[in-house]
């Protein structure tokens, strides 16, 4: 299989990181990017010295999701280690595991601490379980590969407790615009949804209270989605299996065909293959389609299970992500959840740099009709910018007229709207190490002041940014500094070619 060009960037990335000694990496890619086409291809690579590799995860639908993708891209055969399985002895050089299987003593005392070479974490946010602990510290000597949808900063720093560095993020919004995930429309549903009495049970919104606080208006909801959701493909997630089992009821008395799915229907394979066929018009389930399964079909996303967790959000609407023919855009509905927190995860946490982004994104959804994500994510930039440029006036006019022939980081972050240069917080390890004399010597080379660079993590972010827009044809940190100083605002926008 061939892989996409960011694909490529990333593979290069991780075996950089594990040439350089950093032993314990991070790839961070959306749902629906093709991260498992990625650590496939990372493996194909490692394996050819004769060494073994081990993909982890804690779900079935993930590993026959791997196996097959480790066969289908790169022609790879894979031991199963899972229950009675078990791929001890085997002469294949992959070994796709469950960790609930693994990481029982006397299994995992089987393998020598030097059985596998490389490991795969897939889903990596689950890895700071204990289960996933005993795996990885049995296997102390491996290299590892982290892969997770995009985490926000909490998750993040959770994830750095292990992880020693990122070695490739691709987020949501590079993806839309690339046209490697389809465009998401958010829309606001008028409904007023009372989550203040809720509590929080494992860092998330108790299931079992979300559900009661929500079954007073599934009547309410069904009706609304008669209004936008008729001819769509539409997947809603609901806290509790009675709660998705009472909505598909209600749906179906508004007129849908509807189908319900949860951990005990014996049905369950029928029952999305049938949907994928069309035979049903939603699809209702209880949390169980977040991960592991594959409908690009789908094109409407409705989420009723209020979460504060970033990554869970994605993964629901990544559900709807994926591209296919005659799909231009995802619906997703969102409602007016009342709730005296302010970490609840709307349709902003897909795409948003930080909070005051996303609190300009949610405003633009609320206004009622569809709203593409990424024109509500520029218009918020635009604004952002315009308040920290207007707040910043004074400060940045000071570094214009210094002397030095330089570009302060800061100036340069601000004339290019690079929020994520201007709000930059160094996470892990390798992140936090001091500058190397190359990537000092390089930021001097294209007209950046390195004084003022205090992290390896930011250097290696301002660089990026360099070589993208060297790529781009876009003005250079000289060009930009040198036309602001004779007044000129936004420069950072202009190409080379305009700015000579």
């Amino acid at each position: 299989m061939k892989l996409r060009p960011y694909q490529e960037e990333a593979k290069t990335a991780i075996l950089n990181e594990w040439n350089e000694g950093r032993k314990r990496t991070l790839l961070v890619l959306p749902t629906g990017a093709g991260k498992t086409v990625v650590f496939s291809s990372v493996i194909q690579d490692r394996v050819q010295d004769g060494t073994r590799a081990l993909v982890l995860a804690h779900r079935g639908e993930l590993l026959t999701q791997a196996q097959d993708k480790l066969y289908n891209a790169c022609g790879l055969h894979s031991a199963l280690e899972k229950a009675e399985h078990s791929s001890f002895g085997t002469h294949f050089p992959v070994t796709v595991g469950s960790v609930q299987t693994l990481s029982q003593p006397r299994r995992l005392a089987a393998f020598p601490p030097d059985y596998f070479k490389t490991i795969v974490v897939d889903e990596a946010h689950h890895c700071m379980s204990d289960t996933y602990k005993r795996v990885l510290e049995h296997f102390s000597d491996a290299d590892v590969l982290g892969v997770t949808a995009t985490p926000d900063r909490g998750d993040q720093k959770s994830l750095g407790e292990y992880f020693q560095s990122k070695a490739y993020e691709y987020s949501i919004a590079r993806a839309i615009r690339e046209g490697y995930l389809a465009p998401v429309k958010a829309q606001m549903i008028p409904l007023n949804i009372n989550l203040t009495n809720v509590g929080i049970q494992n860092g998330d919104y108790a299931a079992g209270e979300v559900g009661t606080a929500l079954d007073p208006y599934l009547e309410q909801i069904a009706y609304e989605m008669t209004k936008v959701c008729k001819g769509r493909k539409t997947v809603v997630f609901l806290p509790l299996i009675a709660t998705s089992q009472r909505f598909c009821a209600l749906l179906r008395a508004n007129g849908f065909t509807a189908a319900e799915v949860n951990g005990e229907s014996k049905d369950r394979a029928e029952i999305l293959a049938d949907f994928e066929a069309g035979k049903y018009e939603v699809l209702c389930n209880s949390m169980l389609l977040t991960e592991g399964w594959d409908c690009p079909s789908v094109d409407c996303i409705v989420v009723l299970r209020p979460t504060k967790v970033r990554s869970l959000y994605q993964q629901m609407v990544g559900r709807g992500m994926r591209l296919f023919p005659g799909k231009d855009h995802l619906l997703l509905l969102d409602f007016l959840w009342l709730t005296s927190r302010h970490d609840l995860c709307r349709p902003s946490a897909l795409i948003a740099k930080d909070a005051k982004a996303a609190e300009m994104i949610d405003k633009q959804v609320e206004q009622g009709e569809p709203k593409d994500l990424i024109e509500a994510a520029e218009q918020a930039e635009r604004d952002i910018l315009a308040e920290r440029e207007a707040a910043l006036a004074a400060e940045l006019a000071a570094m214009r007229q210094r002397k030095r022939q330089l570009v302060d980081p800061m100036q340069f972050a601000m004339s290019i709207a690079a929020e994520d240069l201007a709000d930059y917080v160094p996470t892990f390890d390798a992140e936090l190490a001091p500058p190397t004399d190359k990537q000092i010597a390089y930021l001097e080379k294209r007209g950046i002041f390195p004084d003022e660079v205090k992290s390896f993590g930011l250097a290696s972010l301002i660089i990026s940014h360099l070589n993208n827009r060297l790529d781009a044809g876009l003005s250079t940190p000289k060009q930009i500094r040198c036309l602001e100083r004779y007044g000129f605002r936004h420069v950072g926008e202009w190409t080379f070619e305009q700015a000579s």
